[in-house]
């Protein structure tokens, strides 16, 4: 019998999956912390520049006076976006730059790497540079630890990722300097891919079919928890060192992951250790009540799923392009993965900029996951397409709107970029699922790699947007609001894959075509392409 079978037979989400889900979800509340915790560590908090301070009776600047802060408009007086205080005075620093130093507010923050390394003005795009090669080791994380789980397993992965990212978060709070601190972000990166793709994966082969959607959203929700937690750890902890080692150090708890983290018994049968994985499939039966004895099951690979394999190896990442039709669905899916991430983390790690206080804002944007995530489980099983194209639209739609929003409604600008939030989290949660419904099974894991990457280079590129502010103030979110609604649009060019069949080859993308009677049915049969010089649809 195949591993589904097995799964089947010992149960596919007993006792012993939901036990190792309670391992991998831990971990998901400190991945939120170390993504999104550059919202209050590379805050800028309203400033001055202190050559142009009026001076008191001592040797300092007077205090009393009010602050402004300038972002995206060279360092002009502007109104700051983290508090409620009202600019009334005109000292300021040129755009030649401070030669005097800046003075921070500390109403809202103790400190930031922005006043600790004076990341404003001239060196205002450094904060972002940072944040987006943090961004890009995600992506180097992703190939690297992506092809090392393959050869030596998910449980070794994770449990290197966890400790180096425990290691190394904590060192960050220890940077000396801007450099080393980017530099030591960029590792932590990496460490996030290795543990949320491997444990995804992990959970994945352990949990029978029926129940791997609900358990994916399962690990969502913890994430999500990591996100709304994360406002209050950083409202109570307003140091910016002390927040990171608030965040890194309880990693260290997960050391005793080494003796109660299972390895995949699917990746042990596919590296030929047949032995370690019967005695790890019968350890979980017997965790789920339904004891095997050994002549109960005999794991064996079937003679179709070996020429499935065979075909496999045929393929590469050309053939997604290769072929008109398929070429077409691919870039669009690209796309969609693109931009989802782009705005995602756009809107996640510029919450400043909707005018209320940056901790509520925090909160809610962490509430929204849950039942964006939700609500996918119920539309999903109507429509792929049209729940794709209505998140994007809804979420490009309201980022859009903000723009049109008066500074003084901030509450306002603030709902409008929650629904943005909640329709881009429900598409970002949507477009797993159905990428892996439009690639065909011979180059599923090679759409599935490319369209990652391809998100990956997405959340690079979110923290560079904000430079835009230089030219408009709303030029990010006029970004943010038309790529989602250009990919709305592209989505109606996509197939429906909800209750039809997955196309296996790229013969059944490029010249299938279903049965009218399959339709009534909503069971699509697929009739066979004739082989006609495919060449020539090049």
């Amino acid at each position: 019998m195949n591993f589904d079978e097995v799964l089947d037979r010992i149960g596919g989400f007993g006792r012993f999956q939901k036990t190792l889900y309670v391992w991998i979800c831990l971990p998901q509340i400190f991945l939120a912390f170390h993504m999104l915790v550059s919202v209050f560590t590379g805050a800028v908090p309203p400033h001055l520049c202190r050559s142009a301070l009026p001076m008191g009776d001592g040797d300092g600047p007077s205090l009393g006076f009010n602050f402004s802060i300038a972002p995206g408009e060279s360092c002009k007086p502007f109104q700051s976006q983290l508090n409620h205080t009202p600019a009334i005075t005109e000292h300021s620093s040129t755009s030649n730059g401070c030669t005097g130093g800046w003075e921070f507010s500390k109403e809202v923050f103790l400190s930031t790497i922005v006043t600790e390394w004076d990341l404003v003005c001239e060196n205002a795009t450094l904060n972002s540079i940072g944040s987006s090669i943090y961004m890009f080791g995600l992506l180097v994380g992703a190939v690297l630890f992506g092809a090392l789980a393959d050869k030596y397993g998910r449980r070794m992965i994770i449990l290197i990722g966890l400790a180096v990212q425990a290691i190394f978060g904590v060192g960050v709070a220890f940077a000396p300097n801007f450099y080393i601190y980017v530099l030591l972000r960029f590792v932590v990166g990496m460490t996030i891919s290795a543990v949320i793709m491997n444990a995804f994966v992990l959970g994945t082969e352990w949990t029978g079919p029926k129940k791997r959607m609900l358990a994916g959203v399962i690990t969502d929700y913890f994430f999500g928890f990591g996100y709304i937690l994360l406002a209050g750890v950083a409202y109570l902890i307003r140091d910016w060192r002390k927040l990171q080692l608030a965040i890194s150090a309880p990693s260290f708890l997960f050391l005793f992951y080494i003796w109660v983290l299972p390895k995949s018994a699917r990746w042990l049968m596919a590296n030929n250790k047949h032995e370690e994985a019967l005695d790890l499939i019968h350890k979980a039966a017997l965790t789920n009540g339904k004891p095997l004895v050994d002549d109960d099951i005999e794991l064996c690979q079937s003679p179709k799923n070996s020429e499935k394999l065979q075909d496999l190896r045929k393929y590469t990442v050309i053939d997604l392009v290769r072929t008109p039709k398929m070429r077409k669905q691919s870039l669009i899916l690209f796309y969609l993965w693109f931009v989802n991430v782009l705005v995602y983390y756009g809107l996640s790690l510029n919450i400043s900029d909707f005018g209320m206080n940056i901790y509520l804002t925090q909160m809610i944007f962490g509430l929204v996951e849950m039942p964006a995530r939700t609500i996918t489980l119920f539309t999903l099983n109507r429509s792929r397409r049209i729940s794709q194209l209505a998140f994007l639209a809804v979420g490009g739609l309201a980022c859009l709107l903000t723009i049109f929003i008066p500074d003084d409604l901030s509450v306002v600008r603030t709902v409008l970029a929650m629904v943005g939030k909640f329709g881009i989290t429900a598409s970002l949660s949507i477009v797993y699922i159905y990428s892996a419904e439009v690639f065909p099974t011979v180059i599923r894991q090679n759409g599935i790699g490319m369209g990652s990457m391809c998100a990956r280079a997405g959340g690079v590129i979110a923290p560079i947007i904000y430079l835009l502010r230089n030219i408009s103030r709303h030029a990010p979110m006029v970004v943010f609001g038309l790529c989602p609604l250009i990919g709305a649009a592209l989505t109606m060019f996509l197939p429906e894959t909800a209750h039809k069949p997955l196309p296996d080859t790229i013969e059944d993308v490029e010249c299938t075509r279903v049965s009218a009677m399959a339709e009534k049915s909503q069971h699509a049969l697929y009739e066979e392409c004739p082989k006609q010089n495919p060449d020539v649809i090049l």
